[in-house]
């Protein structure tokens, strides 16, 4: 099964691989008529419409059933043009002059035998509002045999459909039963498989465009606990933190890098920890920028001293917060560790050993995943994600890419995203797709003469690419 939000990333990357959005909801709607057609009923069917692309799927499979010559009525809950998507617009613009509308205010007669439900998708976050929360409990009310589109409207919520089946895109969707859902028709509407093996433009569905109204820190604040023994692994971390939109980074730091990573940029708040490594000493301060950051990313530049492996541990061990680890903090996790907040690790392959990984596979992958109980991002030419359950992989990059500092950048990139709320997986996922693609396009200007610094650069340039088509 598929979180539903899936469904809108799977619509984008199958774009990006040249299947559109109108093939997609042309086949689903056909999919959606063709099960109807084959209940054998010669009556009068009814089509409720939302005004978003579930909605464009009815209209779809309104016409196959009028062309099919059956009586089609569609319900239209929305008469607004602006609020309804353009696909839909462009199938309302399609239907046969044999179809026939129904006012929304009008009640359900009985002389409708089928009632197709395509008007709330998956995109549905909280309990169904007027108007269609009036018509949920007109059609649970109705006699009529009641088809669900893609999911029931309102699946999850106090109000939904009660429907008899229910023809779903791809694959089923997570919470969907036989008791909320009926019979669970599985329809293969053209999504390229890799649509959904590979991370696509489709995982920035997940990134949380920032409020008119936001104000500073309300879109992340990050804590980064690195340097000693090198200075530059934090900074890279923190200039990719604020390249992804997150509005603060604090980065804490031995005093003997802190002087150096603080003349980098006015941009980082920097808090010195006195000596030349972290240490367990160092907890307790720890402990308390911790408390003004929305998430932890911990290894950059810290190296591998006995005592600052011991005090990341504890520290680790400890911690309340969602986290990243990279670099030298992943040698510091005990084996029998169960992460009981979100967390990343970003391993690359001799790390993905030292953790406890065996061979180089997805799943492989997968079982460190669940020994760990965190997301797990393991960096090579084709990026491996899983979060124990589900894995994807990712392709974006290139050979120049292996040039010190673009793992630091990674790491940044991952945890500015679940400063703002982002869940480990589609971080990881979303993190390892946008540098890449960063890397991709500062090849495309320096070939392979680029730098960490230059990835950076170029990650607003591939997030606007990817946003504005969203």
């Amino acid at each position: 099964m598929m979180h539903p939000s899936e469904s809108r990333v799977l619509d984008i990357n199958a774009a990006a691989l040249g299947v559109s959005t109108a093939d997609l909801m042309e086949n689903a709607g056909k999919a959606v008529a063709g099960h109807v057609s084959g209940m054998k009923i010669k009556d009068r069917i009814l089509v409720i419409c939302g005004p978003g692309n579930n909605g464009g799927d009815g209209l779809v499979a309104a016409r196959h059933l009028a062309l099919a010559g059956l009586d089609v009525t569609i319900v239209l809950l929305t008469h607004r043009a602006p609020s309804r998507s353009r696909l839909f617009e462009s199938n309302l613009c399609k239907l046969p002059k044999s179809v026939k509308f129904l006012d929304a205010s009008t009640p359900i007669s009985s002389g409708f035998k089928v009632i197709i439900d395509s008007m709330l998708g998956t995109g549905l976050r909280s309990e169904p509002r007027e108007p269609y929360a009036s018509w949920i409990r007109e059609i649970n009310g109705s006699e009529a045999k009641i088809i669900s589109v893609d999911v029931p409207t309102g699946l999850g919520t106090n109000l939904a459909v009660k429907p008899h089946s229910t023809v779903t895109f791809h694959d089923a969707k997570e919470g969907m039963n036989a008791d909320n859902s009926g019979e669970i028709i599985i329809a293969n509407i053209g999504i390229p498989p890799d649509a959904a093996l590979y991370t696509g433009p489709g995982e920035f569905v997940h990134y949380p465009i920032p409020s008119r109204n936001s104000h500073k820190g309300q879109n992340g604040r990050l804590l980064i606990i690195g340097g000693g023994p090198y200075a530059g692994a934090p900074a890279l971390s923190a200039f990719a933190a604020h390249a992804i939109g997150a509005d603060l980074v604090t980065i804490a730091a031995p005093e003997s890098s802190a002087a150096i990573i603080s003349s980098y940029s006015p941009n980082f708040i920097v808090r010195p920890l006195e000596g030349k490594i972290l240490a367990t000493g160092h907890l307790k301060n720890l402990a308390e920028y911790a408390t003004d950051a929305d998430a932890i990313l911990i290894g950059p530049g810290l190296g591998r001293d006995s005592a600052t492996m011991k005090a990341v541990a504890e520290f680790v061990g400890k911690l309340k917060k969602p986290l990243v680890i990279d670099a030298d903090g992943l040698h510091a996790i005990p084996k029998s560790m169960k992460f009981k907040v979100p967390a990343v690790l970003t391993p690359h392959a001799g790390e993905f050993a030292t953790l406890g990984g065996s061979e180089i596979s997805p799943k492989s992958v997968d079982a460190l995943a669940q020994k760990y109980r965190a997301t797990v991002l393991l960096k090579q030419p084709t990026d491996i994600i899983s979060d124990g359950t589900h894995h994807k992989l990712n392709r974006t990059g290139n050979p120049g890419m292996t040039v010190g500092g673009t793992g630091d950048v990674l790491a940044g990139i991952v945890a500015g995203l679940m400063v703002k709320g982002v869940g480990p997986y589609e971080a990881a996922r979303m993190g390892a797709y946008i540098s890449g693609a960063a890397g991709d396009t500062a090849f495309d200007s320096l070939v392979y003469s680029f730098t960490a610094t230059d990835v950076i650069a170029c990650v607003p340039q591939a997030m606007k690419r990817i946003l504005c088509k969203l």
